[in-house]
This record gives C-alpha cells, structure tokens and sequence, in this order.
C-alpha cells in the first residue's frame, strides 16, 4: 500500500533536510509551508518534496489541511525537527500491508537536547499519533494539542509501533524558553475559552508540582544538569500559562 509522509512547517532550514533525508522511502512526501522567509521552501523543493504554501491554522487544522493534500490514504505525519531513524523505517514497511484503517498508530519519541537524548522527565516514551488511514480518521481542528480522531465517531483504536522516532527539539535554551511562551500563550487561551476559571491557588502551586513531577517522580534527574533544566522550564511554562490565564480574565473585566 502506497504511503504519503505529510509535513507542516515554517522556517524549518536548520531540520527540514534532514527529515526528508529520513523519508526517502515514502511514496510521497507534502510539505505544508506557513509563510517560511527563510530557505525552508527551496531545500523541500529541491529533495523532491511535493510544496504547498498556506495560512497558520493552529496545528490541528493546519495538520488537517496539509492532509487533504496528500495523494495516498495512509498518512505518516512527521514534524520537521523530526526524523524517521532505519529501525522505524523497517519496521513501518513490514507491517505496512498488515495495517488495519480501523486504527490509528501510536509510535514513541526519543528527543536530543542539549547534546544528549532525553529518556526521562517525562519526555520519554512520549507516544505520538503519527501513522493512519485518512479514509478513516483525521486530525480534529484544536489549536493545540492536536488529536487524530475517527471519522464516524466510532470508539478510538490504538496500535502501537515499537520503534521510535528522532526528535530534535530545541536548538538552545533560548529557544525552548520562546516555544514555553508561545505554547503557554496557546493553552491559556485554549483555557480561557473552555471557560476555566483563574485560580491562585494554582498559580502558585502548579509551578512546584510540575517541577517535582518532572525532576523526582519521572526521574528527571538521571538526564543530568539537563534534565533539571528542563524541570524548570516545565515548572516556568506553567506559571506563564496560569499567569496568562488571569491576564484574559483581567481583560475581560475590564471591557465590562
């Protein structure tokens, strides 16, 4: 069965080669630019990549956009700091044929960060939704925290492959720094419209909580000096969020 990798991006130059280098084994691959001003667009084009440029849609809907423009079914999404290590790729083309459209397919995620792959804090297995029959399922439109889910609102089937995928997450700590603001800024907002309430007392405790999380109870201490820096970027990302999350409930008194 034919296969289409899919692929949303924006000013990807750093990570773009190296995925699709991982990906030559596809039968397609749709890269899904956002506007990118660097040389994103041209590298894609260049490898082979079928090129589609369009508006940010938020992940969900964007993923789903993207999808739309694949030629074949069966859909691996792969993100562009990403790529498809061989062990992955064998084992995707043995059972490619056994496949059921009924599923859809979890695979883990190994990230590198800071010169090191990151197997505890809670960033490993970290199983992703990457494989599935488009037929069947589709990504839903959440502006983050996106799902794949079935088309007829049939009860959800998950498989489970064994291999993971590479993920290179962060350049530096600035940059993990930008992405917890501008993820924080999402999920407020995500907060804010489910109606969630501001609270104080998690304002103040949630921080604490998601630093002992992440650097005792899921062992972040193993992975070193790094594993404590991503503690506490985990623990400042959820302080921003509860912080943002009271700014648009200030906001909207205000316009009362």
């Amino acid at each position: 069965m034919p296969i289409s990798a899919v692929i949303i991006c924006k000013n990807e130059e750093a990570n773009i080669e190296r995925c699709l280098k991982s990906l030559t084994w596809v039968d397609e691959v749709v890269v899904y630019d956002s506007g990118s001003t660097d040389h994103t667009i041209n590298i894609a084009q260049k490898m082979g990549a079928k090129v589609h440029q369009g508006e940010w849609l938020g992940f969900g809907a964007t993923k789903h956009e993207a999808t739309k423009r694949a030629s074949h079914d069966w859909i691996l999404s792969v993100d562009a700091d990403e790529e498809v290590p061989q062990k992955l790729k064998q084992e995707i083309q043995s059972k490619l044929s056994t496949l059921d459209p009924d599923y859809i397919y979890k695979i883990p995620r190994l990230s590198r960060y800071l010169g090191r792959w990151i197997k505890y804090g809670g960033w490993y297995p970290d199983f992703q939704i990457r494989l599935f029959n488009r037929k069947t399922h589709q990504w839903n439109r959440a502006a983050i925290h996106e799902k794949v889910e079935p088309l007829k609102g049939e009860t959800e089937r998950i498989a489970q492959l064994d291999n993971y995928l590479h993920h290179y997450v962060f350049k530096n700590i600035e940059h993990q720094v930008q992405t917890n603001n501008r993820y924080s800024t999402l999920q407020a907002q995500a907060m804010f419209e489910s109606g969630k309430s501001f609270s104080y007392f998690h304002l103040f405790t949630k921080p604490y909580v998601k630093f002992i999380e992440c650097y005792f109870l899921k062992l972040g201490f193993l992975d070193g000096w790094v594993g404590y820096v991503i503690a506490r970027n985990a623990a400042y990302s959820a302080l921003l969020k509860w912080l943002k999350l009271q700014e648009l409930h200030h906001g909207r008194k205000l316009k009362n």
